[in-house]
């Protein structure tokens, strides 16, 4: 029988990893079976440069912090050796690592499961948020979209107002569409 203090220990543990997930935007399940060190440390080192929590956990623990979570339906995901990655606002960066890590691990590293926005997703899911562009992009495509109609008016105005200064008279005005 485990002592008290142990005990208090494990408390402690699920519930700081209970804090983490509820205010996580964002984690994925993976089985880092096989993995080197040389991979890991490299994975790792990503994961902070992403602003991503990466660490492995029992799954007892894991358990235990997915009840207290409200996330209690991915507990049939922890079997094996399990990480988990943990994004506090991106729901797109962590899937994206760890899944171009399984692409690259050729089988070695797989994708268990996940959850989104405080929902339990399965692998699939989190796959195809992988497979999204980042947040950067998406924004960027955005900006570029909202861009364009602006900048072609200027140019026309701009073409309108040459044409208008050299003492030529603008085109008339077409009243048909009145």
């Amino acid at each position: 029988m485990p002592s008290n203090k142990i005990l208090k220990q494990k408390e402690q543990q699920v519930n700081e990893l209970a804090e983490k997930l509820n205010g996580s935007a964002c984690g994925v399940l993976a089985n880092y079976k096989g993995i080197n060190v040389a991979d890991d440390t490299k994975l790792r080192e990503e994961m902070r440069k992403a602003d991503v929590d990466y660490f492995v956990v029992k799954n007892s623990i894991l358990s235990r912090a997915f009840e207290k979570a409200g996330l209690a339906e991915l507990n049939v995901h922890l079997t094996g050796e399990t990480a988990i990655a943990l994004s506090k606002e991106d729901i797109i960066i962590a899937p994206k690592i760890i899944h171009e890590r399984v692409e690259a691990s050729k089988g070695v590293y797989s994708i268990k499961a996940g959850f989104i926005e405080g929902k339990a997703v399965d692998a699939d899911t989190i796959i195809e948020y992988a497979k999204l562009p980042s947040k950067e992009v998406l924004v960027s495509k955005l900006l570029f979209m909202l861009q364009s109609p602006v900048q072609r008016l200027a140019i026309a105005l701009s073409e309108i107002a040459k044409k208008g200064a050299d003492g030529s008279e603008p085109p008339p005005a077409d009243d048909s569409a009145a």
